[in-house]
């Protein structure tokens, strides 16, 4: 399987964000570590990390310390 993102809004809603796949859950939260400030600066307030059509874990609100 491959790994991904799901962007939300805060009640769940579907959000558009970057169509990006990953090989392994390593990568895929490599990724987001340094993406997320761009995420909810597009309007993006929560993550699922999916493997596949399964939630890995999730949803992981994003907000700024």
């Amino acid at each position: 399987m491959s790994f991904s993102w799901r962007y939300e809004d805060t009640t769940g809603g579907p959000v558009p964000g970057p169509a990006v796949t990953f090989d392994d859950q390593a990568e895929a939260e490599d990724w987001f570590s340094t993406t997320w400030p761009d995420l909810l600066e597009s309007g993006v307030k929560q993550v699922t990390l999916l493997d596949g059509e399964t939630e890995v874990y999730g949803p992981m609100g994003l907000r700024t310390p």
